[in-house]
Order: C-alpha cells, then sequence, then structure tokens
C-alpha cells in the first residue's frame, strides 16, 4: 500500500488530471471523487480508485477520505448562467467537503482549497497584488472564490487547510486559453484594445507543483499563497513566441473594448434560450479588457521553495505539440 494517500476533486479536468499525474509520478495513492456524469478520459488507465459520489454527499465523500492524508480541492465552477450556479458549485461542495474532512480529521495532514487570482481582482497601476492586496472581485465567479476561502477561514481551526491561488493556466488538456492557440494556427492573432495588457500566466505542471509543496510543508497550515509565474506577460511576447513555435506570421487583429462588450452581450443574450452558459459573456468582458492581471509570488518562493521552472518558450512548445498530435490544431 502506499504511504501517503490523496483524494482529489475535478481530478478529471484539465489542471486535476496533472495533479494526478503528478502525485502517482510520486508514489501517492489516488482516489478522485467525481459525478457519476463526468468525463473520464484524462483518468481511463491510471492506477487511481473513482468516487463517484459528487461533491454535495458528505457521507460518500467521508468514505473516499476514509484514512487520507491529504485533499486537494481542485473542482469548481468557471461558468454559469446564475448567481446560483457559482455559489452551489464553488462553496455548498466546500462546505460539503470540509463537513466531510471533519470525520477524518486524525489522519489528514492538508486540505488544498484551490482559489484564484479573481478573488483580488485585477491590479491597480500595473503593482502585483500579494497576499495581503484588499480583495475586490469584479465578477461573479470572483465573488464565489472569495466566499469560498472565507468559508475555508472558518474551519482552519479545526482541520490543516492551506488556500493556493492560480492565475490564468495554460498547457496541455487546456481548453479554455487553447481557443487562443486554435485561433492562431489558423493565422489569426486577436488581441483586447489597444492598450499593452499584462498578465501572470502558468504552466499547469508549475502548478500542480505548487500545490504539491504547498500540501507537503507544515508552514503552510492557515495560509494563502498565489502560485502563478514569477514573470509577467504581455499578450505580443505570446505573440512573438508563437510566431516562432508555429513557423508563421498571423494576420492581427485588435478588437475595441466596445465591440467585446457588444459580442459578449449578444452571446449572453443568446445563452438564454441554450442549456450552458455563454463563454463570453458582459462579465467576462470586464474581466478581459483589465489592464493587468499580474500577481507576486514571493510568499511561495519564501515558505514552499517555489519556483516558475517551466518558461513561457517551453510552455508554449510544450502546449501546441500536444496540440497538434491529439489533431486539436
Amino acid at each position: 500500500m502506499a504511504s501517503n494517500i490523496a483524494v482529489l476533486t475535478g481530478a478529471n479536468g484539465f489542471v486535476g488530471s496533472h495533479l494526478v499525474d503528478y502525485l502517482l509520478k510520486n508514489k501517492y495513492e489516488v482516489r478522485c471523487i467525481v459525478r457519476k456524469t463526468s468525463d473520464l478520459k484524462w483518468l481511463n488507465g491510471k492506477d487511481v480508485r473513482i468516487f463517484n459520489c459528487g461533491l454535495l454527499d458528505v457521507d460518500g465523500m467521508s468514505k473516499a477520505f476514509k484514512n487520507s492524508n491529504y485533499i486537494y480541492h481542485v473542482a469548481g465552477v468557471v461558468k454559469s448562467k446564475s448567481r446560483d450556479g457559482y455559489f452551489k458549485g464553488n462553496v455548498d461542495t466546500t462546505a460539503a467537503l470540509l463537513e466531510a474532512a471533519l470525520k477524518n480529521v486524525s489522519t489528514l495532514k492538508k486540505i488544498i482549497i484551490v482559489s484564484s487570482l479573481t478573488v483580488t481582482g485585477p491590479s491597480q497601476a500595473g503593482i502585483p497584488v500579494n497576499e495581503n492586496s484588499k480583495c475586490e472581485p469584479i465578477t461573479t465567479y470572483g465573488k464565489s472564490k472569495l466566499a469560498q476561502e472565507n468559508l475555508a477561514k472558518l474551519f482552519m481551526d479545526r482541520l490543516p487547510i492551506t488556500i493556493c491561488r492560480a492565475p490564468a493556466v495554460y498547457g496541455e488538456r487546456d481548453t479554455e486559453i487553447f481557443i487562443f492557440f486554435q485561433t492562431y494556427s489558423r493565422g489569426l492573432m486577436t488581441t483586447i484594445g489597444f492598450d499593452k495588457k499584462v498578465v501572470s500566466l502558468i504552466h499547469v505542471r508549475d502548478l500542480v507543483e505548487g500545490f504539491y509543496l504547498a500540501a507537503t510543508n507544515e508552514k503552510s497550515n492557515g495560509e494563502t499563497y498565489f502560485i502563478s509565474s514569477e514573470k509577467f506577460y504581455t499578450w505580443d511576447e505570446v505573440g512573438d513566441i508563437c510566431e516562432k513555435v508555429f513557423n508563421k506570421k498571423p494576420l492581427k487583429l485588435k478588437v475595441p473594448h466596445t465591440v467585446v462588450y457588444t459580442l459578449a452581450a449578444i452571446a449572453q443574450f443568446l445563452s438564454l434560450f441554450s442549456k450552458k452558459a455563454a463563454t463570453l459573456n458582459l462579465e467576462k468582458a470586464r474581466d478581459i479588457t483589465q489592464n493587468a492581471w499580474i500577481c507576486d509570488t514571493s510568499k511561495a518562493i519564501h515558505d514552499l521553495g517555489y519556483r516558475q521552472k517551466v518558461s513561457l518558450d517551453d510552455g508554449i512548445k510544450r502546449t501546441v505539440d500536444w496540440y497538434k498530435e491529439m489533431k486539436w490544431i
């Protein structure tokens, strides 16, 4: 039997499946909590135990947590048609998970709650936010993640909890930033607005290593960390690297903010007639038209020994090579 048992939520998703790979490589016994309807393509053939109780079943999760040492709560709702959808998917599920964890506290070493840079809102005057920055989320998603963090803090006197906030994440298996690479491969690079925008952008491999370092460090109990790129990037820099990786010059198109909002309004209206939430809506438009989404990783570097290992050049090359191999592009 493996010496350490880790339980993951969201293990079938982009970030979660990479964390599964990382933990298996480090000889962990891995258990995955999923829904009965979850697509398990990234878990197929891997040495994991599946618990399909979902994230609102306290008793079901309690069974998954039996004798476990680490819980990584990666699952979350990033798209919803309603406020309730975000809060049910990010706050109610966390409440159920922490209640289940309390029944198994004797063996638990750490619970990692995966949060987001969106909880602080964008950076003002180009100054990166840090763990002491005032939280001023500008989207319902950001507000739900802040409520999740505040809920987790209420359990910190009874459970060994660490909060890890992620910025924009890219890498193999991603389907969100993938759209940028897909468009680029077709010869078009769209950027938003006419001002310079700067972002923290992390490759998924660095992110899951950061989660692992936070989980295995006793100093991290009750703390919050930004796990992010140490460097900040402009979309022009991303474009320059893509030019080398794809070996093509695209048509560059700057989309004015007003057009972004117009397209978002149309997409949001059309989503009223669909079961699925729109990827681009008015809140997302507000999010992507901000000048700076950047965060400071100094605390994670100091406390956890975290470092950004995957450069943007290497990360984009690995990601694009994978998309080509999978025939996504």
